[in-house]
């Protein structure tokens, strides 16, 4: 199965949520009327798409109705193309250091699976030809440590990891000096899960990233904050309060197998203005892609119906 295929599938619960409210909507009434307008507008809220995208698609739909007539515009394909416009992908999935090992911090809070996405990032990277190392700095959550060491063992990639309750701090300078030592091409930082509530546990954060720097200047070069796509809309709140403590550099979404909330991707990019980065759709290595808008906009309202010739 490809990537598509299970991105089509993991967003199943969106699309069949959405594709069968907008179908009862545009199927029911033989002309666009105010009230229709706002179904729509309450089925696109409904999947967590955002004021701002929800407001975009509606009004696209309404001037394609005053320009076409009813029978002209395709609710789905208006929708397919704002959502493709408005998700512009970053320039690369995963930037690199001008020279040198290049670092990315991996946070977020807890239960979003930071400790697997580093390991998928990894694995990513290795399948480019990268040298990949991996760093343990999530020093308190039981079992954090042996987690990312077995991922480790599984890939053939190295993990710089210290005893519990060190300073995490500490263990991310080590892992440069190794990355370094070892020449490294990435070298992917698995800090603990913190309330983005919690101002004293964002300032540890923050001081990981001073050591960093200070070890290695323009260190960390990425900063992907993971997120939990079945916590929908709730995840904005995290993004925010991520992004002002530590500037973020993109989104890793994941998750989105079984949720009903796959819209949150599109409303947290436009209202932050974050790339996302990579998708998640399973449990697998693999299973971690670039984010691609073309492809998440047909899996959410559907792919466009074949030409008849």
């Amino acid at each position: 199965m490809s990537f598509f295929q299970r991105l089509k599938a993991g967003l199943a619960k969106t699309q069949h949520r959405l594709v069968h409210e907008i179908r009862r909507i545009v199927t029911r009434s033989p002309r666009l009327t105010g009230a229709t307008l706002e179904e729509l507008e309450a089925a696109l809220l409904g999947a967590d798409l955002g004021l701002p995208m929800t407001r975009r698609i509606v009004d696209a739909v309404k001037t394609a109705y005053e320009t076409r007539g009813r029978d002209g515009p395709d609710v789905f394909a208006i929708a397919r193309a704002q959502i493709e416009q408005a998700l512009t992908p970053a320039e690369t999935p995963l930037g690199r250091a001008s020279a040198g090992l290049t670092v990315v911090s991996v946070v977020g809070v807890n239960g979003t699976g930071k400790t697997t996405t580093c390991a998928k990032l990894a694995h990513y990277v290795q399948g480019r030809g990268a040298a990949a190392m991996l760093a343990a700095c999530d020093t308190f959550r039981a079992a954090a440590i042996e987690q990312l060491q077995l991922w480790g063992r599984r890939l053939g990639v190295p993990v710089i990891a210290a005893a519990y309750q060190a300073d995490p701090a500490a263990v991310a300078h080590d892992a440069i000096a190794a990355a370094q030592a070892r020449g490294a091409d990435y070298l992917f930082v698995d800090t603990a899960g913190r309330l983005h509530t919690k101002s004293n546990l964002m300032k540890e954060l923050q001081k990981i990233h001073r050591v960093m720097d200070k070890k290695l200047p323009g260190a960390p070069h990425e900063v992907f904050l993971v997120l939990d796509a079945t916590t929908g809309m709730n995840a904005l709140a995290q993004a925010r309060e991520f992004h002002r403590a530590v500037p973020l550099t993109g989104l890793v979404v994941t998750k989105l197998d079984g949720t009903s909330k796959g819209g949150m991707v599109v409303a947290i990019q436009q209202e932050l203005g974050l790339p996302v980065r990579f998708i998640g759709v399973g449990e697998q290595a693999e299973d971690l892609q670039p984010f691609d808008p073309r492809q998440f906009a047909e899996a959410l309202f559907g792919t466009p119906e074949p030409a008849v010739a």
